[in-house]
C-alpha cells in the first residue's frame, strides 16, 4: 500500500492553526502541507507548540502525529498518539489513529483489538478490511467488501486489496475508473504505474508515472517506482542514478529505498540489510532468500520460506525453486514434489499461464517430473526473451540433450559465459555427452583430462567409456575404459575394454574413419599391455596372429 498524500479521516475533522496576519503573512501549516511539505509543517507545528497555552497543546500534538504519520515515522506517531490519550480522556477518533499506526508497523492483532469497540466509520471499515486479509480470513474480507461503498477512499482500498493479491488487472480497472472522473488525483497515476510495474509493462509503467512526476519531482514513492523501471529495463547501476537523490531524505521510505539499493547493487550488503527489514519490508524475506539460494545457502533459504503461506506468484515461484534446490541436494523425493506443486500451480492458473514467470514456472514442473519434451514446449515459446540469459540457456540445453537434440544442446553449452555455470559437475556431464553425440568425442575426453581427479572425474570418465561405446566411438571408450580400470579394477571395466577393444579392431579392419585410433593397431596393443587381466594377452597374441587383416 502507498501511503496517502492527504489527510485521514480523523485528521480532516481537526481545525488547523494558522499563522497570525502580517503584512506579508508567513506559511500557514495548511501551506506546508498542500505542498507536501510534513517535514516543514512539523516545524511549524513544534514552534507553535512552544509558544501556545496548555489548553491548545493537544491539538497541536494530534496535528504533529500527523505529520510523522505522512513522513512514514510511524513509530513517533503511534507514542504521541498515546500520549494524547494519556493525557486526557481517549477518544474514538485518537483511537482509530493509533490502529492505523499499529497496522502499518505490523502490530495486526493490537490494531484488531483496539478498534473493535469502536463505531463503524468509512475509516475503521477500510482498515477492518486490510486486517482481515492480513488475517487470511477470507470470509471477513468479502463481508467488509461489501460493507464499502462507491466512493474514492473505499474503491482506493477495494483496488489496494486487488493489488495486494496480484490481481492487477481488477485494480487497474478502478484506478483508470477513477482517474476518468477525478482527473485532479495525481497519486492514483503513481498505483496505476504499480501495477504496470508488476505486469512487467515497465515502459508503460513509466509513461504513466511521469505524469505524476511532472507535478511533484520530489515524491519518494515515485522516484524509487522509476529507479525500479529503470533497473528492470537497464541496470542497476542506472536505478541507483535515479535513486540518489532520496537516500539520504530522512525518514519517509528510507526502508524502502535500503532495500532497494542492495538489489540494484546485486545482493551486496544483503546481510547487514535485509535481516532487520524481514518485517518491515515484505519483498526483503523473499529476496533474502534469493540470495541465500545464489550462495549455495539453501538450508537457509529454506528457514526463510518455511513459515511463508503463499498468496501470489512470484511467492509460489521462490517457495517452489528452494523445495526444488533442497530436494536436490538431500536427495528428498518430498521437497522434490512440493516444488512441482507450487510451480505447476503456478504454471497452470488462468492468470499466469501465458506470462512469461508462468511459463517457466511449467517448464520447471516438467523439468522435475522428467518429461522434457514438455519443458521443450514452454521453453521454446520464450526462447526469445532469454537468447543471452546463461540460466536459461544451461536449462535450455538440459531439456534439448534429455531429448536427443545434442547437436543444438550442445551449442547451446558453448554460448555459455558464466564460469560458476561451466565449472558445475552437471555442465562437464552433458557437455561431454552432447559432443560424443555430436561425433567429437575427442572434445569430451579433453574435458576429462582437464578435471581434477575426484569422485565427479570418476562419473564423468564412466559417462564418456560409455556413451562412446554406444555412439561406436570406440577408440576414446576404450581409453576410458582402461583409466576406469587403472582405478577400479572390476570384471565390468575390464569387459568394457575388452569390447571397446574389439570394436576398434573392427573399425581398423573394415577401414572406418569411426571408432579408430590415428596410430593404429599398436594403440590397441598398449592398452592391453597395461591390463592385468589374464585375457588381455590372449588378446593380444589374437591381434598379431591377425595383424595383416588390420593394415
Amino acid at each position: 500500500m502507498i501511503l496517502s498524500r492527504g489527510k485521514n479521516d480523523s485528521a480532516n475533522s481537526r481545525h488547523i492553526p494558522s499563522a497570525t496576519n502580517a503584512k506579508k503573512a508567513p506559511p500557514s501549516l495548511e501551506d506546508f502541507i498542500i505542498k507536501r511539505d510534513y517535514t516543514g509543517a512539523r516545524a511549524f507545528l513544534e514552534f507553535a507548540h512552544d509558544s501556545e497555552e496548555e489548553d491548545k497543546l493537544i491539538g497541536i500534538d494530534q496535528w504533529i502525529a500527523f505529520c510523522y504519520f505522512h513522513l512514514g515515522d510511524y513509530q513517533k506517531a503511534l507514542d504521541l498518539y498515546k500520549h494524547i490519550n494519556d493525557v486526557e480522556s481517549p477518544t474514538e477518533d485518537i483511537n482509530l489513529n493509533m490502529a492505523v499506526c499499529m497496522f502499518y508497523l505490523g502490530m495486526y492483532d493490537e490494531a484488531q483489538k483496539l478498534i473493535e469497540q469502536i463505531p463503524n466509520t468509512a475509516l475503521k471499515l477500510r482498515l477492518m478490511l486490510h486486517l482481515a486479509h492480513k488475517f487470511h480470513n477470507e470470509e471477513q474480507v468479502m463481508q467488509m467488501h461489501e460493507s464499502l461503498q462507491d466512493k474514492v477512499e473505499d474503491q482506493l482500498s477495494v483496488a489496494s486489496l486487488h493489488y495486494l493479491r496480484a490481481h492487477y488487472q481488477e485494480a487497474i480497472d478502478i484506478y483508470k475508473r477513477l482517474l476518468l472522473d477525478n482527473k485532479e488525483y495525481a497519486a492514483v497515476n503513481v498505483y496505476l504505474a504499480l501495477c504496470f510495474y508488476k505486469l512487467d509493462y515497465y515502459d508503460m509503467s513509466q509513461e504513466v508515472l511521469d505524469v505524476y512526476l511532472s507535478k511533484y519531482p520530489d515524491s519518494t514513492i515515485a522516484t524509487n517506482l522509476k529507479a525500479c523501471n529503470r533497473f528492470r529495463l537497464f541496470n542497476g547501476r542506472v536505478a541507483e542514478q535515479e535513486i540518489k537523490n532520496i537516500v539520504d531524505n530522512g525518514t519517509f521510505g528510507a526502508d524502502l529505498i535500503r532495500h532497494n539499493l542492495v538489489v540494484f547493487r546485486n545482493g551486496e550488503g544483503a546481510l547487514q540489510v535485509f535481516p532487520a527489514l524481514l518485517n518491515i519490508v515484505p519483498e526483503a524475506r523473499l529476496n533474502l532468500a534469493i540470495f541465500y539460494l545464489k550462495n549455495g545457502d539453501v538450508q537457509e533459504a529454506h528457514s526463510l520460506m518455511k513459515e511463508v503461506q503463499p498468496s501470489v506468484p512470484h511467492e509460489y515461484i521462490l517457495k517452489g525453486v528452494v523445495h526444488a534446490a533442497l530436494g536436490q541436494q538431500l536427495g528428498s523425493k518430498e521437497h522434490i514434489k512440493t516444488a512441482q506443486q507450487n510451480l505447476h500451480l503456478v504454471g497452470s492458473s488462468a492468470t499466469e499461464c501465458d506470462t512469461i514467470p508462468g511459463r517457466q514456472s511449467m517448464a520447471s514442473a516438467f523439468f522435475l517430473y522428467g518429461q522434457f519434451e514438455e519443458v521443450l514446449v514452454y521453453m521454446n515459446s520464450i526462447r526469445s526473451y532469454f537468447v543471452n540469459d546463461d540460466t536459461f540457456n544451461y536449462n535450455y540445453a538440459q531439456a534439448k540433450c534429455a531429448t536427443g537434440y545434442y547437436k543444438e544442446a550442445e551449442e547451446l553449452l558453448q554460448q555459455i559465459t558464466d564460469t560458476d555455470i561451466k565449472n558445475q559437475h552437471t555442465y562437464c556431464m552433458i557437455l561431454a555427452k552432447c559432443h560424443i553425440h555430436s561425433g567429437r568425442p575427442e572434445l569430451a575426453w579433453n574435458i576429462f583430462i582437464t578435471r581434477d581427479t575426484n569422485s565427479e572425474a570418476f562419473l564423468l570418465l564412466q559417462l564418456i567409456a560409455n556413451e562412446c561405446y554406444k555412439c561406436e566411438e570406440f577408440w576414446v571408450s576404450a581409453k576410458a575404459f582402461d583409466m576406469l580400470e587403472k582405478l577400479d579394477p572390476s570384471p565390468e571395466n575390464w569387459e568394457g575394454k575388452r569390447g571397446a577393444c574389439a570394436g576398434v579392431l573392427y573399425a581398423l579392419a573394415t577401414k572406418s574413419e569411426k571408432g579408430r585410433p590415428h596410430s593404429g593397431i599398436n594403440d590397441v596393443i598398449g592398452l592391453l599391455r597395461d591390463s592385468s587381466n589374464g585375457q588381455a594377452e590372449a588378446m593380444i597374441k589374437a591381434i598379431r596372429k591377425h595383424m595383416s587383416s588390420f593394415k
